[in-house]
């Protein structure tokens, strides 16, 4: 199985992670878990706020690799842009948790951009 579909499963694991960081400073309450994030405050909420970040980037980058596959774009090239897609998503998750906005920023956008790539390169426009 190539890179890029490893990459999935690991964009798909990540929002877990950030919610793991979140939760993990005790006094997690199972029975009201959403009244328990809400009141969470420093780098836990802003690890709370990288998981939902990583929910919404999830979807359309899943979306982008199985068009890119279906449409034949070379497995180098969606193995790279899936590679940086990880890459940045992660770097995106840390930077949100240690409140590095600037930063933050610009690891979202090289995660859309290589998002955004994938769909280009399946409609043949790269």
């Amino acid at each position: 199985m190539q890179f890029a579909f490893w990459a999935v499963l690991v964009s798909a694991l990540l929002p877990l992670v950030w919610a793991g960081v979140a939760k993990g400073g005790g006094g997690y309450d199972n029975h009201a878990p959403r009244d328990y994030l809400a009141k969470l405050g420093g780098w836990r909420q802003r690890a709370q706020w990288a998981q939902m970040n990583a929910w919404e980037a999830f979807a359309p980058f899943a979306v982008a690799v199985v068009i890119a596959y279906l449409l034949q774009v070379p497995a180098a090239q969606m193995d790279l842009a899936a590679g940086v897609f990880v890459v940045a998503r992660v770097a995106h998750g840390f930077c949100y948790i240690a409140d590095r906005a600037a930063l933050r920023s610009l690891s979202w956008l090289a995660g859309f951009a290589a998002m955004l790539y994938l769909f280009l390169a399946a409609g043949q426009v790269l």
